[in-house]
């Protein structure tokens, strides 16, 4: 199994790989050795998951239930665990393993930014390996908030809920999004994520955007 290969792989089924790492290298909580391979959304993935059963059926937590047959087949596929952010607790410290892959930092703001896809985050799973695999370097050598001179994910939130350094005004930011004025939020998604310069490259579904802040605030 190789690093292309896990890759063509997960781009075919929706997903991109967001980041990987050897534990045994970069020590990360839960696991000691091996290969890790964080899997995110994708620009195909909105088109698969409307497509699929777990959209169609009713049944609560569609993008989870998507998320574990999916990755699950990747696992076995490819000869892998699968790993989930949800179905806790305890949960599986996804945050810890994306920081340590050095494709992920922590933001002004206080919320996790990436290398490639901003501040418009969406882990899916992670695959582990028993073997140490190949893996390219992470992109940048520092975080690209260093290099960002408006720092607009502390100035584009209307609550003003975020703050340099924290701490995230969680009530400030709920209390927003219960007034017509939070609808702009709702459905196209959280200002200060799509503020960020990189938030761009994420090729996120506006309806997906909508489906998470359901999800985050409902109504």
């Amino acid at each position: 199994m190789s690093y292309p290969e896990i890759d063509a792989a997960a781009r075919q089924a929706g997903l991109a790989v967001c980041g990987a790492l050897h534990p045994a290298r970069q020590p990360v909580k839960a696991l000691a050795d091996g290969t890790l391979v964080l899997l995110g959304t994708a620009g195909a993935f909105w088109p698969a998951f409307k497509n699929s059963p777990e959209h169609k059926d009713g049944v609560p937590h569609p993008v989870d239930r998507w998320s574990e047959r999916v990755v699950g087949a990747l696992a076995e596929d490819l000869g892998g665990n699968a790993h989930f952010p949800f179905g806790g607790p305890p949960y599986t410290p996804f945050v810890n393993w994306a920081l340590a892959s050095g494709r992920f930092f922590i933001s002004p703001s206080q919320m996790m930014v990436h290398d490639r896809a901003g501040m418009l985050i969406s882990l899916r799973g992670a695959l582990h390996f028993k073997q140490e695999i190949d893996i390219p370097p992470p992109p940048l050598a520092e975080s690209p908030c260093r290099s960002c001179p408006s720092r607009p994910c502390l100035s584009a939130c209307p609550a003003g809920a975020l703050a340099d350094g924290g701490p995230y005004d969680l009530a400030a930011c709920h209390d927003y999004l219960d007034t017509p004025a939070g609808g702009g939020c709702m459905t196209g998604g959280c200002l200060a994520r799509r503020a960020c310069p990189l938030s761009r490259n994420a090729g996120r579904d506006p309806q997906q955007t909508a489906h998470h802040m359901r999800h985050f605030h409902p109504r």
